[in-house]
């Protein structure tokens, strides 16, 4: 073992470069090595359905850091096309197989961040591995998406069914696609596709999209697919998928068959921790690692972070499994600096989200309804119409504000959002009010900023916040 001190991390993408960089950063003299299984680093997971949809031209954009900058500008060591096969904690060990030269080795450690990120949920269905099943988590899901579409539509060949005459008398070529869940992949996937042309239809198992979101919000979400030429298919299950030559033709669900030249699977994220576990490290919330609020596992000199962890709730104090790019980095970046000795916290969350759904902004903060509901608090609901501007100013777009109210307390429990601007910043507003576990009677009391550009005298959080804080008083 060298004299200098080595962090090794398992994962080189948001988690796993945010830790090598902030240890680094803390101890320049000493090493800071990444094994990374895939060719990239540090890109941009949530840009794919942008990039899919040309929005983004050149993958290129999406990488924030490659290997060579990361060694030459940061010093960090980073072996990509290296899977890590095992952990030996009594050898302070990584097993390590190099992928392009076909060669097993150990990297010994000091300190070890596990940051193996999540994987796709892949259900065991019949014929799940047919040709033009996708999912969308890596950049090469998104470029082998992208190179079969742009292989259809620049093809003169379809089938007779499959082409369809346009306004200017043109015949085009019309890809079928299913996308397998209404989560946000699934819903960002949409505008992605039919950006692109494609006839689409959503599988949803549930009784609405965005899972469990208020129906306040989903319902708008849902008006808004189906105004986009969007096929929607609630409370279907899907059972199979059959294909010729194959490649997928249809996916079979409980309601009947639906015809299919691509399919999306997005169905949800799970945590990467086959490693972590054969190493007795433990597992907790969603099947993630867990971890103290310092990032430490139970084994040892080995932390965790990013979409393989778990996370505490700083509404309900419970470990959760909401895997996030925000979060990844946060915990990453905390890890990396406990690794060199530090002794920083990682708080928790609030599982905040925003998501983009043609030209709707949907949002989200703390707990739904039904989540609420799941943890046994005795709740109330609120819903305002607002608008995101004055009215004395042109071009003010409708927006929805959803509370979530504890009812014995007046405590904010959770926020919804959807409305076509005004909806991303002010979800972060709501955010800070959960973090700092503010009363409806608190949020109605802030000292938001006004102008008739962006907003109304009475913004409609504060709206909100005082139509929450009458039913609040007077319970129905």
């Amino acid at each position: 073992m060298s004299s200098k001190e080595r962090l090794v991390v398992i994962g080189g993408v948001a988690a796993g470069m945010s830790a090598a960089s902030s240890f680094k950063r803390m101890k320049p003299q000493d090493e800071s090595y990444v094994l990374e299984k895939d060719h990239f680093i540090s890109y941009g997971v949530c840009s794919l359905p942008y990039y899919i949809s040309d929005d983004v031209k050149d993958i290129v954009s999406l990488i924030s850091l490659t290997p060579e900058k990361a060694t030459q500008e940061r010093g960090i060591t980073v072996l990509t096309r290296h899977e890590a096969l095992r952990i030996d904690p009594a050898q302070k060990q990584v097993v390590v197989t190099d992928l392009n030269a076909n060669e097993t080795k150990t990297v010994s450690y000091d300190k070890l961040v596990i940051a193996t990120g999540g994987l796709p949920v892949k259900p065991p269905l019949p014929g799940i591995d047919l040709k033009h099943i996708f999912s969308v988590r890596t950049l090469n899901d998104g470029m082998e998406i992208k190179r079969f579409i742009d292989r259809w539509t620049s093809s003169s060949d379809s089938a007779p069914e499959r082409t369809a005459e346009n306004r200017t008398g043109v015949r085009k070529n019309i890809m079928k696609a299913v996308i397998v869940g209404g989560g946000y992949i699934g819903m960002e996937m949409c505008e992605s596709l039919k950006k692109r042309g494609l006839d689409i239809t959503v599988i949803e198992k549930m009784d609405r999209v965005l899972g469990n979101m208020d129906s306040s919000v989903t319902g708008i979400v849902e008006d808004k697919l189906r105004s986009e030429g969007v096929t929607l298919r609630k409370g279907v299950s899907v059972e199979g998928f059959e294909g010729k030559d194959e490649a997928v033709t249809r996916v079979i669900t409980d309601k009947g068959p639906c015809d299919a030249d691509i399919v999306i699977l997005a169905i949800g994220t799970r945590p990467n921790t086959a490693v972590a576990r054969a190493a007795g490290v433990m597992l907790g919330a969603g099947g993630a690692i867990t971890v103290d609020e310092f990032l430490r596992t139970n084994v040892p000199d080995i932390l965790a972070a990013g979409d393989c962890a778990e996370a505490t709730h700083l509404v309900t104090g419970k470990k959760v499994y909401i895997p996030l790019g925000t979060t990844a980095n946060k915990q990453g970046r905390i890890a990396g600096e406990n690794a060199a000795g530090a002794r920083h916290i990682f708080e928790g969350i609030v599982g905040t989200a925003v998501t983009k759904i043609f030209d709707l902004e949907v949002a989200r903060t703390g707990l739904s309804p039904l989540e609420a509901d799941h943890e046994g608090y005795h709740y109330f609901v609120s819903t305002i119409q607002g608008t995101s501007r004055s009215s004395a100013y042109p071009a003010g777009k409708a927006l929805t504000v959803t509370y979530v109210v504890e009812a014995e307390t007046g405590r904010l429990l959770g926020a919804q959002m959807a409305g076509v601007e005004g909806v991303a910043h002010r979800i972060d507003t709501l955010a800070a009010c959960l973090y700092n576990r503010m009363s409806i009677e608190d949020v109605a009391r802030l000292d938001l900023g006004y102008a008739p550009p962006f907003a109304t005298v009475w913004d409609p959080i504060l709206i909100a916040a005082n139509v929450a804080l009458k039913k609040l008083q007077k319970p129905e």
